[in-house]
């Protein structure tokens, strides 16, 4: 249940039954003005993480070299710090960055969809499916998957469990939410256990590979998948972003949301379907990435309030951002070794969510 509430700038918002809102702190900020402050942070943080590693570079010769490769020119710099720097770190934060904007955005939206404040990208069973796929190559070879690589079979494999989950989550022809939720954990306990009985045919040469796929990772990162991961989380986020008015709507109840003109059944098939593509894609390029959808879209309404036209761009931003640091840590905190994304978004989630649990009454009474 949900009750309406207004904003002192005249907008409407929901908020569960029995919550009382709170103000949000940068609620009145102009959005402009933070997606500016956000995107300047974004860029210097890319800057950082593409100038430290093993190889320390400095930042100013970091920012030369990608200026230099921007625009043509060549890196009045160290060769072998130009290779370093573009060929491999770049492309790794360029990833992260997406990653974590993509996840973010599909978290949002599958929040609004399914009236679920613990719902990420991974309900849908996505997750689990691109394990199968990724982990049938990896254990049995690409002849197992027809021929496709770890990326084509992650890709094949999250659509196929999202396309079963949907069928199974409909109810009289509509789709039902709860049997959505309940369809994706049902899928994702058949498909992990698929993924273990894999793991279990496989050499133990192999077992680390999988293993740190599974936990996440951008470490393979490379310019060629950039281009479609970058493609698709643009185009869906701003594809989602047009539908924000919709999802303020979807909020206050599926009633409400009719009695407003909107096609509930249509948006909700459209959104799970894009939904779907963006996530499956980034699993397809860096593996399992838990917590970041459920955490950011959170993080990001308790700062800038609930309006899904701020939020949407907003949690991209977010994400991205959050990422970034994220893999930096994973790759500094226990030099030379290099720790899976997961440990860390794990790490840190789960006492967010505790705290939100304590502070929001809402996530503990029905």
């Amino acid at each position: 249940m949900t009750t309406l509430s207004r904003s002192t700038n005249g907008r409407v918002s929901a908020a569960p039954k029995g919550h009382t809102t709170r103000p949000a702190p940068l609620h009145g900020a102009p959005l402009p003005l933070c997606l500016l402050v956000l995107g300047v942070l974004l860029v210097v943080l890319i800057l950082v993480a593409a100038a430290v590693g093993s190889v320390p570079v400095s930042i100013g010769d970091t920012g030369r070299i990608v200026w230099a490769h921007l625009t043509g020119a060549t890196p009045a710099v160290d060769p072998a710090h130009d290779q370093i720097v573009w060929t491999f770190r770049v492309p790794r934060v360029l990833l992260a960055a997406l990653c974590g904007a993509g996840l973010a955005v599909a978290g949002v939206v599958l929040q609004a969809l399914v009236a679920n404040p613990l719902a990420d990208p991974f309900i849908l069973g996505v997750s689990a499916g691109g394990s199968v796929g990724a982990v049938t190559v990896m254990a049995l070879g690409a002849g197992a998957a027809g021929g496709l690589g770890v990326s084509g079979a992650a890709f094949v494999g999250a659509m196929l469990a999202v396309a079963l989950v949907f069928t199974l989550g409909q109810q009289h022809g509509r789709l039902n939410p709860v049997r959505l939720v309940l369809a994706g954990v049902a899928i994702s306990y058949v498909f992990t256990s698929i993924t273990s009985l894999l793991q279990l045919q496989t050499t133990p040469n192999n077992m680390r590979q999988i293993m740190f796929w599974l936990l996440g990772s951008v470490a393979g990162a490379r310019w060629e998948q950039l281009q479609v991961a970058g493609v698709v989380v643009l185009a869906v986020t701003v594809l989602l972003t047009l539908y924000a008015r919709q999802f303020n709507a979807l909020v206050t109840g599926d009633e409400s949301a009719t009695a407003l003109g909107i096609d509930v059944k249509r948006l909700r098939i459209v959104s799970i379907v894009l939904t779907s593509l963006l996530a499956g894609v980034l699993i397809a390029v860096a593996g399992g990435i838990g917590f970041v959808g459920l955490m950011v879209p959170h993080l990001v309404r308790l700062a800038f309030g609930v309006d899904h036209r701020r939020v949407l761009p907003l949690a991209a931003l977010v994400g991205a951002v959050y990422l970034v640091v994220v893999d930096l840590l994973c790759r500094t905190v226990d030099p030379p070794n290099e720790l899976p994304l997961n440990i860390l978004t794990a790490l840190f989630g789960a006492p967010f969510f505790i705290w939100l649990m304590r502070r929001d009454r809402s996530l503990s009474h029905s």
